[in-house]
């Protein structure tokens, strides 16, 4: 081994011993540490009340109901419940803030009975409003019934469905869409939603079509996924609503339905099933009798202001509406609960004197996913100018042993490094590590170190889980191009009853929320209190931390070169080294944003270079130990392993260095579309992207990544860091083209 590697080694060993008190406190039953002292924390703790944020979501969403003609008159119930709790909190800067929405979709009436050979009730919006989906057109039919199976175009074809109604156990979307085109009236869909789990649940569905816009684009979202809203609840599921001149995979418009759908829970609907495959015939009258509502779009907006105006803010987010069909206990009216109960108990404790008013604001609101807090985020850039950062709750109120759930912190992008991340981070694990039953702690009477319990909540282990970025909520709203505004989320994962008729109140436990409460709560005050000595603590964490996070980089750069085959040593040489460079850059970046807390303190800078050149450190020693590694597998390979060069591409891509132009932040959220849609298509064809090693999804993070700094090479490495798939050069410096086109960067 030569003299360097092993100089290097010495220093990442100094730096990473530096660093290990605080690296190893987790695994010390005797020690559980947060930002606030002891005595800000009993406050939080002792003031937060899981039993207030449950009776919340009892109050809103105990059960699916449809809505009253007055809340579309008015304000929605959701909306009224928030601002009359808010006020008796003693919140007198409450808002109701309004943007025109667009139609809404009520079924009055949702019949279906069959006829013959018995008579009986099928399906009907009394009994679960589900039942229908939404979007059926207006009916009164009789008909037979005809089995088709999972719904294929061949079984509709077979089956004969011209005058009847289909019965289906296959998606209902694409039964629908094939069985109504072959002159069907309409679709019985059985449930899929988890039937082993729970056999009565169904999922809120619906069947307005979408008329999309020629040319290639992705779906706009993923069944199954957190965020995802029911289709015709007006925007594309778990996206931002359409924007004008938005590109074609986030561009459609609603087209009214031919027909209707009626869904069966799984346990009702196997007995039809059966009785249709024994050939049965089985006649039923089907009436349907719907209207259109105009729905605004209504966000509740208030503000625990700050000592000092001008030191910044930081907003909580949750959304209160998803479109005004489907509406959830846990997804979202927990998420809306909670940081209601986090304004409640800081609004407390700060009017009490229990906390000393932090200098910076603290704002919260709740919207309609992504349609209405994106609508209010454009409509306030003075206020996304000064904001430090986003705390996004959505689904946190699931009680997480019934879930089969741990409650996970969705962290920021390396586009958007920011300290928030390992300031949550503290209290998720404080709560977490403190609240489970160590054996080497038996001995105390309550038998766990931190205990966080609502009277009527569950009294078990806090399951919690850090995780990296995952979209799909209101958080992207902030992290958006334009924004930049560094969001993060807080969410229970998986939800055994998400986007079914079963996400009731019953699926939420207070001492869930009780600890969600906490730690948003922790968190935020934390960030709106920080000096120059609370700041110097962060940063120290988020080094900590990343002794912990780059190792795992080490991990994942030494299986690449594991899983090296002679022919591609090569490149997975240079992909396991951009793995280890781009999460030191990343954990560098992080650390440099812990100077916004006290801007020019000389003491806090030097703190932070010194924190920094530590993390360098440990950066270097994994560089070392990969080579060690490459050594090994090329003698294995037979292959030298020398140097990793830099091919010509990656010279050139070394040398650009982009940087957004002020008309990215322009006009505000996702404004700078219309600017990627201007570039004639012809000019696009010269740099192609999709399908050639940049994908649509990584689109959005490598925007985040051109700050001025990171070269096209930085970047392309962060992309590989952060995703499954690599990215390829030449693919990120076509993207940057297009960009360039567009009139958004410049290098």
């Amino acid at each position: 081994m030569s003299k360097r590697p092993l100089s290097v080694f010495a220093c990442a060993v100094a730096g990473v011993l530096a660093l290990a008190a605080a690296a190893s406190a987790q695994y010390t039953p005797w020690l559980y540490w947060t930002f606030l002292p002891q005595s800000q924390m009993d406050e939080i703790v002792g003031e937060t009340s899981g039993e207030s944020a449950w009776n919340t979501i009892a109050e809103i969403n105990a059960f699916n109901r449809q809505r009253f003609p007055e809340e579309f008159a008015g304000n929605f119930l959701e909306t009224q419940v928030v601002v009359r709790k808010l006020k008796s909190y003693g919140f007198e800067n409450v808002e109701i803030v309004t943007y025109p929405g667009g139609p809404a979709w009520v079924a009055l009436k949702g019949d279906l009975w069959e006829t013959k050979p018995g008579r009986q009730k099928l399906a009907s919006i009394n009994d679960m409003l589900p039942m229908l989906a939404s979007g059926s057109a207006d009916a009164d039919v009789t008909a037979d019934l005809v089995w088709v199976g999972r719904g294929t175009p061949k079984e509709i074809a077979d089956a004969g469905v011209a005058g009847k109604i289909a019965v289906t156990e296959g998606a209902l979307m694409m039964t629908y869409g094939s069985a109504v085109g072959k002159g069907a009236l309409g679709v019985i869909s059985i449930s899929l939603s988890r039937p082993y789990f729970d056999p009565l649940q169904m999922p809120w569905t619906g069947i307005m079509t979408r008329r999309r816009p020629g040319g290639p684009g992705r779906q706009p979202g993923q069944p199954g996924q957190p965020g995802q809203e029911p289709p015709p609840a007006g925007q594309a599921a778990g996206q931002p609503p359409a924007q004008p001149g938005a590109p074609p995979d986030q561009a459609a418009a609603p087209a009214p339905a031919q027909g209707f759908a009626f869904q069966l829970n799984a346990r009702e609907g196997d007995i039809l099933k059966r009785r249709l495959m024994a050939r049965e015939k089985i006649t039923v009258r089907a009436q349907v009798l719907t209207k259109t509502e105009t729905a605004d779009l209504e966000n509740v907006v208030c503000a625990i202001p700050g000592a000092d105006p001008a030191a910044g803010e930081i907003i909580f987010s949750a959304h209160l509406f998803e479109g005004t069909q489907k509406q959830g206990a846990n997804d979202n009216i927990s998420g809306s609960a909670a940081i209601l109960e986090v304004a409640r108990t800081l609004q407390t404790l700060i009017a009490d004197g229990r906390l000393p008013r932090p200098k910076r604001t603290i704002r919260f609101i709740w919207g309609p996913e992504f349609s209405g807090i994106g609508e209010w985020v454009r409509g306030h850039r003075e206020i996304m100018d000064r904001t430090l950062c986003n705390i996004n709750m959505d689904m946190v109120g699931e009680w997480l042993s019934k879930n089969l759930s741990s409650f996970c912190l969705m962290r920021t992008t390396y586009g958007n490094p920011h300290y928030i991340n390992d300031v949550m981070e503290n209290y998720y694990r404080y709560v977490g590590e403190g609240s489970r039953e160590r054996i080497q702690n038996r001995g105390g009477a309550s038998g766990v170190a931190v205990r966080i319990v609502a009277p009527t909540g569950a009294d078990e282990p806090f399951a919690y889980s850090i995780e990296t970025h995952y979209g799909a909520s209101d958080h992207e709203v902030f992290n958006d191009w334009a924004v930049g505004v560094p969001g993060i989320m807080m969410i229970a994962w998986p939800d055994q009853w998400y986007h079914t008729s079963g996400d009731t109140a019953d699926k939420s436990d207070p001492t869930q929320l009780k600890r969600v409460a906490v730690i948003g709560a922790a968190g935020a005050y934390t960030v709106a209190a920080a000096d120059a000595a609370a700041a110097s603590a962060i940063a120290g964490e988020i080094a900590s931390n990343a002794t912990r996070r780059l190792g795992h980089g080490l991990a994942a750069a030494l299986e690449a070169v594991k899983a090296a085959k002679a022919e591609t040593f090569a490149d997975d040489s240079r992909y396991a080294q951009g793995l280890l460079e781009a999460a030191v850059l990343n954990e560098k970046e992080t650390l440099a944003t812990v100077l916004e807390l006290a801007p020019g303190d000389a003491a806090l800078a030097a703190d932070v270079a010194r924190l920094t050149k530590s993390v360098e450190a440990v950066g270097a020693a994994n560089l070392a130990a990969l080579e060690v590694r490459r050594g090994a597998a090329g003698r294995r390979l037979g292959v030298k392993a020398g140097s990793v060069v830099p091919t010509e591409l990656e010279k050139r891509a070394a040398r650009i260095v982009p940087r957004p132009t002020a008309k990215v932040r322009q006009t505000g959220y996702r404004e700078y579309q219309k600017s990627l849609m201007a570039v004639p298509g012809a000019e696009r064809l010269k740099f192609p992207v999709a399908g050639k090693g940049l994908s649509l999804a990584n689109t959005g993070e490598m925007q985040l990544l051109i700050n001025g700094k990171h070269s096209a090479l930085d970047i392309r490495k962060m992309l590989d860091a952060q995703n499954e798939r690599r990215s390829t050069l030449q693919a990120v410096l076509n993207y940057l083209e297009i960009l360039k086109l567009a009139g958004l960067v410049e290098w």
